[in-house]
């Protein structure tokens, strides 16, 4: 078998390294790493299952091993193995999960490319006093032709170099393939380089003792930062020098400025699978409140390297916002290693199994604390601190320790692991519904013609007529709505949403007569795995909303339209209007961003050449609202910041057409309509004319004041246009 191609499992004594037994310092780890595995080492660990045998009282008394647990990896040509043993505890704290797991590389020449994976889930340990044997059938990425592994590693006694591990692969049968000699690494499973950046004035987070405020009585005090915290799952978060600090702007950052911000900040990003990932702490998100964090880093080919938190919203010396801050950086990291939130597991490919209560009665990082419904006893934020103990989840564990390589690197697989399939029965109704609660999902048009942005509303109301309090996150973006779409050729995929934000601030609205239903319109004919419909036909749509109390919400379904092009021109447009990046920039309402300039080019075509086209309205909508707002870019090595100025001319030309058209019901949905309406008054403020302001504001206000809007939604639009003049008025009127 050549060594650069075929089955890692099942070569010669070849692939044995022929290496001493017992490595050098420098082959194993750094003398830190000695001194810590020495300090930390445990006693014997506990088991319990028959299969396992321990080592004799008297020989365990006699020594006191250092554990065999971590990183271990093989060397020389051919195949590479990085091996992870998990079979004792490392440090204080540290869970046993009784896994092992690899990765194998090939190398050629200079180069080394990754080739599998490999994970043991049920895994025999037998103890004797001379050494440690793991066993067991391997789940693999490709189909191994010796699935079964066995892992043996010397016992060695506390201040003495650990051993290397001997791995070897047996077919089902019995007999023998390939064999690895794998010296000792580190005791973290995994190790990446952090890299973490901030704006000025604004301090990141550095530690919290979790004595300080009440916690569950078996969790321990201990002051944690954010690498202490990943440090107890088995991970190495290697900082990156000092933080840099950057100028920043009091109007925020959005997700185009954010990934611009990676690009010229991240002293190691590439767009490459790499263990390195990037924090940003900045000032505010815009256009979104009670946004704390965002793992802004989802639309292109390498996702998963960039993050960010809103200092804003978390900031505070005081115990119980120290506690927030240090969840709010580990729930982003989180997400850069690929782990969703709580009750979403069951929407990854593979779908893993959710949680209590549907994923809420998780005690995680990645669950919100206003949503958590405790099994037993109180739900909401003070029953999340007082159970949560400061950890990953088991599944969650074994994803960030053992889970496939390219399933947790930054930089592989998309956030989700990509376009993968749903189960339909996944968005099934419910068999008994008493939430008291109903959700309604419809088109912004009945039909849609091909290429143009497909546009839904959402609608959540109560039937109960004492009314019921939930939380106030219906956009699809916030995680906690879903919506499904079967596309014409049976296929049911998952919208998944261009970012990733962290709504996690309690938003609980009050559904009764007073206020019988909230709303909100979603664009979602682009994600992170690309076009939706991208082809004509009947497509068939479905939402699930996640109540604050657990209850899942199924709207009926809703079909939708997408029409065949008739003419050239209609063929034409529709290029225009599908590209990749035309998509990104509808979903993000516009960007400067360097990386969407073909995307811009196309949208301006179609206003140029086709300006009373009804698809003009959208790339009007989107060039005049990024007009309206300033764009802020990073300079490249750290050279300042750059903000264009909100260019109010260009915003006024391409907004009020957007308007005049959606007023006349030939443009943009009526909640789109309403932002577009009340940035076109910013701009007219921000060059000085408030009056003009304010008449386009009366002028929405009568638009919704007729027999077809509900008296609560003009009630609801007229306070929203009196706060805006108020706010206008604040920011741009006489000193």
């Amino acid at each position: 078998m050549s060594s650069q191609s075929g089955d890692p499992t099942t070569g010669s004594a070849d692939f044995f390294s022929p290496l001493a037994d017992a490595p050098s310092t420098q082959e194993w780890a750094s003398g830190q790493e000695q001194e810590e595995a020495a300090e930390q080492a445990a006693t014997e660990p506990t088991m319990t299952s028959g299969a396992e045998q321990q080592p004799t009282e008297e020989a365990a008394a006699a020594v006191r091993f250092r554990p065999v647990s971590g990183r271990y990896r093989s060397s020389g040509g051919g195949f590479q193995l990085e091996l992870r043993v998990d079979v004792d505890s490392t440090r204080s704290g540290s869970k046993v999960l009784r896994r092992v797991s690899g990765d194998f590389f090939t190398t050629s020449g200079g180069t080394t490319a990754y080739f599998g994976s490999f994970t043991v889930h049920s895994a025999t340990v037998t103890w004797s006093a001379t050494k440690v044997v793991v066993k067991g059938l391997g789940s693999y990425t490709w189909q191994a032709g010796a699935p079964v592994v066995q892992v043996t590693v010397p016992r060695r006694a506390v201040g003495q170099p650990p051993a290397a591990a001997t791995v070897q692969f047996f077919t089902v049968s019995g007999q023998a393939g390939a064999s690895y000699l794998c010296p000792y690494v580190s005791p973290y499973f995994r190790a990446l380089t952090w890299e973490q950046d901030s704006v000025t004035g604004k301090i990141p987070f550095l530690s919290y003792n979790t004595g300080s405020l009440p916690q569950p009585p078996g969790s321990p005090a201990r002051v944690l930062s954010v690498p202490g915290a990943y440090a107890e799952a088995g991970i190495q978060l290697l900082v990156s020098g000092a933080a840099n600090v950057v100028a920043d702007s009091p109007m925020g950052w959005n997700d185009s400025e954010l990934h611009g911000a990676m690009q010229t900040n991240f002293s190691q990003w590439q767009n490459i699978p790499q263990w390195k990932v990037w924090l940003f702490v900045a000032s505010a998100y815009e256009g979104l409140a009670g946004v704390r964090g965002i793992m802004f880093d989802a639309a292109d080919s390498f996702q998963r390297q960039g993050c960010a938190v809103f200092y804003d919203l978390i900031k505070g010396a005081d115990a119980a916002s120290q506690r927030a801050q240090l969840r709010t950086y580990v729930h982003e990291l989180g997400h850069s290693f690929n782990l969703l939130h709580s009750w979403q597991k069951n929407l990854a490919r593979p779908p893993a199994p959710l949680g209590p209560k549907g994923g809420f009665g998780d005690l995680s990082w990645m669950n919100y604390p206003q949503n958590y419904q405790s099994p037993s006893g109180p739900t909401g934020t003070a029953a999340y601190w007082s159970d949560f103990p400061f950890q990953f989840t088991d599944n969650e564990l074994i994803h960030l320790r053992h889970g496939f390589y390219r399933n947790v690197i930054m930089g592989a697989n998309a956030f989700g692991i990509g376009a993968a399939d749903i189960e339909p029965e996944l968005f099934d109704e419910p068999l008994a519904d008493e939430s008291g609660l109903r959700l309604g999902l419809r088109g912004a048009k009945s039909g849609f013609a091909f290429g143009e942005p497909v546009v839904v509303e959402l609608k959540l109301e109560t039937t109960d007529l004492r009314g019921r309090s939930t939380h106030g996150h219906l956009h699809p973006d916030d995680e906690l709505v879903n919506i499904a779409i079967r596309q014409p050729s049976g296929r049911t995929v998952l919208y998944r949403p261009l970012r990733l934000r962290c709504v996690d601030q309690d938003e609980t609205v009050r559904l009764d007569t007073d206020r019988p239903a909230i709303y909100a319109s979603a664009y979602i004919g682009y994600g992170r795995d690309g076009h939706y419909f991208q082809q004509p036909g009947t497509y068939q749509l479905r939402a699930s909303y996640q109540a604050s109390d657990g209850s899942r919400i199924v709207s009926p379904v809703l079909r939708v339209t997408v029409r065949h092009p008739v003419t050239a021109t209609d063929s034409e447009l529709a290029e225009l209007m599908m590209g990749e990046e035309q998509g990104k920039l509808l979903v993000l309402r516009g960007s400067d961003s360097p990386s969407l300039r073909s995307g811009n080019e196309a949208l301006q075509e179609v206003i140029e050449r086709h300006a009373n086209h009804p698809f003009a309205v959208y790339a009007r909508l989107a060039k005049g609202l990024n007009a309206e707002h300033e764009f802020k870019s990073l300079k490249p090595n750290r050279a300042g910041l750059t903000v264009r100025a909100p260019d109010t001319k260009s915003a006024i030309e391409q907004l009020t057409p957007v308007v005049k058209a959606s007023q006349q019901g030939k443009g943009v949905d009526n909640l789109t309509l309403n932002l577009a309406t009340r940035r076109l008054a910013r701009a007219y403020a921000r060059q000085g004319d408030l009056e003009e302001a304010g008449t386009v504001l009366d002028h929405m206000v009568r638009h919704f004041d007729t027999s077809a809007f509900n008296p609560h939604v003009v009630e609801a639009v007229r306070a929203q246009a009196d706060s805006t003049k108020a706010k206008l008025m604040a920011d741009f009127g006489p000193a």
